[in-house]
């Protein structure tokens, strides 16, 4: 069975800044420690194909609109 890594958009970051932009909230299945506050979706995207795990953005609050990842 393959692992889960839950994510979410960080809240202070503008359009087209260079700043990782998303956070790992949890973990589900996997043996992975991260070390790092923000990731990149690239950098996201090479840890779950290497972990064999699902990437799952999670949903906003009822406050906001659309998805986690915009």
């Amino acid at each position: 069975m393959s692992g889960k890594i839950f994510y979410r958009s960080r809240r202070k970051t503008g359009e087209g800044e260079k700043k990782p932009r998303y956070r790992v909230v949890a973990v589900a299945d996997c043996n992975l420690k991260i070390y790092v506050d923000h990731l990149r979706m690239a950098e996201l995207e090479h840890l779950a194909e290497v972990m064999k795990a699902e990437l799952i953005p999670l949903r906003l609050g009822e406050k906001h609109d659309g998805p986690a990842t915009e």
